[in-house]
């Protein structure tokens, strides 16, 4: 059996110096009480033998209703999450307003077995977090992506070679 692989971008930003990172509450009545360790990156599985960037850049729109800007991608290792799904993931500096949100629907039996169906956005909230408190919102599994991110442009700001970005 194919392993399930998604893939997403982590948009950052500085402000005051200090980094915060674009996370993304998922929707529907499951996630509706759940805030620590719930938040994710804009991400979503691949559609058959589709890129990986790709199905980043089209997850990114999907789940923002905003094309990703053009920009220097840096490409992040991939995290295999506990439940064995592997998720490439790309950093992207970038701004996004976070009241401009409007995800794709996805449509689920509510309340269970009630035959009634019931659309839901896929992500209810965005939110910009300092580099700390997105470290405690984020799904575990994802965290990775943040400690990532901030090795890289702390190697950068120290200007080793290692903080070089692959750029596509």
């Amino acid at each position: 059996m194919a392993r399930i692989q998604s893939a997403g971008l982590l948009l950052f930003r500085e402000v005051a110096g200090a980094l915060e990172v674009l996370l993304v509450h998922p929707g529907g009545p499951f996630w509706a009480r759940k805030d620590e360790g719930a938040w994710s990156i804009p991400k979503g599985e691949l559609e058959g033998a589709e890129d990986p960037l790709d199905a980043a850049r089209r997850e990114f729109e999907e789940e923002t209703g905003v094309p990703i800007a053009a920009g220097e991608l840096i490409a992040l290792d991939p995290v295999r999450q506990p439940s064995g799904k592997i998720i490439h993931a790309w950093a992207l500096r970038g701004e996004f307003d976070v009241s401009a949100l409007k995800s794709n629907l996805f449509a689920l039996e509510w309340p269970p077995k009630s035959g009634q169906r019931r659309d839901f956005p896929e992500v209810d909230r965005a939110e910009w977090l300092a580099a700390e408190a997105a470290k405690r919102k984020i799904i575990k599994g994802q965290l990775p992506f943040i400690l990532q991110l901030q090795r890289h442009l702390a190697r950068r700001s120290r200007g080793d070679e290692a903080g070089r970005t692959d750029i596509r």
